[in-house]
């Protein structure tokens, strides 16, 4: 999926701007919807990659002229409307026309702290050995799947090395679209800045990606 999101190392973008003691929020809408979207994720009815992949399906322009958190809310009506949570008419009016649909989970203010603490763990046990270890040199598949994926557009078809094991995760690419966890061993995979972008690229850049196994060939 080559959404809007994935836009490393496309021209006219312009760098990073990095903010001096940059704060989490810079209004208190953007808390708001911060809130809402960790509250509905913890509801159940729906997983992370479900949410990431809600956010970056938006439409290209709809995208690059939203905010940050502006693009989280709108994920979060993407799958509320979806999933039959919220209606189109109810999300018009700002407030509820019917009785709310039951959800499994019900994230309280007493449980937020503990539940930010312990995350939504990734982590399962695996069943097969690593395909690679650390010092493997790889290539990244050269893929422009349909559906979502975690390997950038710039970092496919290129050579790298194995930077980390990370042990066995749920594999995005199924998670979020409800087709199982999946899960697959994950590798940090270091590159060079010229095995990216070319020979004009800063000699000294080196980007670091998580790869999934499905990811990766031996070089």
């Amino acid at each position: 999926m080559n959404g809007a999101q994935d836009m490393g190392g496309m021209h006219g973008f312009g760098p990073v701007q990095i903010e001096t003691g940059e704060t989490p929020f810079h209004h208190d809408w953007e808390r708001r919807a911060f809130g809402i979207t960790i509250a509905m994720g913890a509801s159940g009815a729906w997983n992370l990659d479900m949410s990431r992949h809600a956010r970056e399906t938006l439409p290209p322009p709809d995208y690059l002229a939203s905010r940050y958190f502006e693009i989280w809310t709108k994920g979060v009506e993407r799958l509320v409307t979806r999933l039959g949570l919220v209606s189109e008419a109810e999300l018009a009016a700002g407030g509820a026309l019917e009785a709310p649909v039951p959800v499994r989970r019900v994230l309280r203010g007493s449980d937020v702290a503990t539940a930010m603490r312990q995350g939504g763990p990734t982590e399962r046990e695996p069943a097969q050995p690593a395909r690679f270890k650390q010092g493997d040199s790889v290539i990244t598949r050269v893929m422009n799947p349909t559906g979502h994926t975690r390997l950038p557009r710039y970092a496919r078809g290129k050579r790298g090395v194995i930077a980390m094991v990370h042990g066995v995760h749920v594999f995005p690419d199924t998670h979020a679209h409800g087709q199982g966890e999946e899960p697959q061993w994950l590798y940090n995979v270091r590159f060079t800045g010229r095995e990216l972008w070319g020979e004009e690229a800063d000699a000294t850049l080196i980007v670091g990606i998580d790869a999934w196994e499905s990811y990766l060939e031996p070089a």
